[in-house]
C-alpha cells in the first residue's frame, strides 16, 4: 500500500547543509516516502544517504531500480542516473540530462506528479540556477503542494527565488519547520486533483518517458512543442520551446532538456570551448613556424626563416585578439547572470 504522501526534494548548491536540517525535522512515523536528488558530480561516490541517516530519524537508501515504494524511507538519488516514480515502484535509469543535470530535480517531480498527482509534495532547496521549477510546475498543474526553501535562508537562493517567481508557491519556510508542516500534511485528506488539457498530460508523459530511457523523437517530443532555429548545445540536435505557465523551456529531439537560463549557460560555455580550442591551435601552429625558422635560421636561410617567423608573430596576435574575445564572453556570461538576480 502506498504512503499518504509522495514527497520529493531537490537540492544544488549549499544543498547538504539544507537537506541535512530538513531531514532532522522529519518525524519517525511520518506516513509518506521520501525522494531526494542532490546534483553532485556523475564521478564522486555519493555518502548523502549515510549522512542523511545519522541525522534524523528516517533510514536513508540509494534504491535499486524496480524496488517498491515504502513509507518512512529517504530515497536518495544514486550520482549519474535518474530517480523516478512509477506507480508503486522506483526507476534508476540513465535517461538524457534535464539542464545539464543526471540525476534531475525536474525529472522527479516531473515522474512523481504523473503517477501520482494531488498525493505529491514537491520542494525546493537551495541551489543555483533553476532545476526544479519545471518539476514544481507540473506538481501544482496536477494538484500537488509546493514547497521552497525561504531565499534569505539558502546558501544559494537561485532555486527557490525561480520556482516563487515561476510557480504558485504553498508555502516559503525555514527547512527546520519543514518537518512539522510535512507531519501535519500527511494528516490532511488529499485534494482534488484539478482538470488537466489533455494536451498538457500528453506533454507529461512524453517527458517522463524520455527521462526513462530517451528516444524523445520516437516518442513524439517534436509534436509536443513549437520547433525553433535553436540547437542542442549539447548534440546539436533541433529544438523544440515547451510552454508551462510562464515559463518557457526546451527540449531536443535526442531529450535532452534546458531552462531558459540553462540553455544560455550552455551556449556560453560551448562557445567558451571553441574559443580556447582556436586559440590552442593559433598557439600550436605558431610554435611549430617558430621552430621552423630557428632551424632555418640554423642553417643559414635566413630569408626564408623570415617568413616563417613573421608568420609564427601573426599566428600570436591572433591568438591575444581572440583570447581578449573569450575574457569578453565570459564577462558577458557572467554580468547577464547577476542581471538577472538584481532584478529578482
Amino acid at each position: 500500500m502506498l504512503p499518504n504522501r509522495i514527497i520529493t526534494i531537490g537540492a544544488s548548491a549549499g544543498g547538504v547543509q539544507s537537506l541535512t536540517a530538513l531531514a532532522a525535522s522529519l518525524p519517525a512515523n511520518l506516513d509518506a516516502a521520501v525522494f531526494v536528488v542532490l546534483h553532485i558530480p556523475p564521478n564522486l561516490v555519493s555518502t548523502l544517504p549515510q549522512i542523511l541517516s545519522k541525522q534524523g530519524s528516517l533510514p536513508a537508501v540509494h534504491p535499486m531500480d524496480g524496488d517498491p515504494i515504502k513509507a518512512g524511507i529517504i530515497y536518495v538519488a544514486p550520482p549519474d542516473h535518474h530517480l523516478l516514480v512509477e506507480g508503486n515502484r522506483i526507476l534508476i535509469k540513465r535517461g538524457p540530462k534535464e539542464n545539464r543535470n543526471r540525476p534531475s530535480i525536474d525529472a522527479l517531480f516531473r515522474s512523481a506528479a504523473y503517477s501520482h498527482g494531488a498525493r505529491v509534495v514537491g520542494i525546493v532547496l537551495s541551489g543555483a540556477l533553476d532545476d526544479g521549477t519545471s518539476g514544481l510546475w507540473s506538481i501544482k498543474r496536477l494538484g500537488g503542494v509546493s514547497i521552497v526553501q525561504d531565499p534569505a535562508e539558502s546558501s544559494f537562493d537561485s532555486m527557490p527565488s525561480n520556482a516563487l517567481d515561476q510557480v504558485d508557491i504553498d508555502y516559503c519556510l525555514s527547512v527546520h519547520k519543514m518537518g512539522a508542516l510535512l507531519w501535519r500534511l500527511t494528516k490532511e485528506s488529499i485534494r482534488e486533483e484539478p482538470h488537466t488539457a489533455e494536451h498538457d498530460r500528453r506533454a507529461m508523459k512524453v517527458e517522463v518517458s524520455v527521462a526513462v530511457d530517451g528516444d524523445a523523437f520516437g516518442k513524439g517530443v517534436m509534436e509536443i512543442g513549437q520547433l525553433t532555429p535553436f540547437t542542442c548545445p549539447e548534440c546539436q540536435g533541433v529544438l523544440v520551446k515547451l510552454k508551462e505557465g510562464k515559463l518557457t523551456r526546451y527540449r531536443c529531439h535526442t531529450g535532452h532538456a534546458y531552462s531558459a537560463n540553462a540553455l544560455l549557460s550552455s551556449v556560453m560555455g560551448k562557445i567558451d570551448e571553441s574559443y580556447w580550442a582556436v586559440m590552442r591551435s593559433l598557439e600550436e601552429a605558431a610554435m611549430l613556424l617558430d621552430q621552423i625558422g630557428n632551424n632555418l635560421i640554423d642553417e643559414g636561410q635566413h630569408n626564408v626563416a623570415k617568413i616563417f617567423l613573421d608568420r609564427a608573430k601573426i599566428a600570436i596576435g591572433q591568438s591575444h585578439h581572440l583570447r581578449e574575445a573569450v575574457l569578453a564572453t565570459e564577462r558577458f556570461s557572467g554580468d547577464s547572470l547577476r542581471y538577472k538576480a538584481e532584478e529578482k
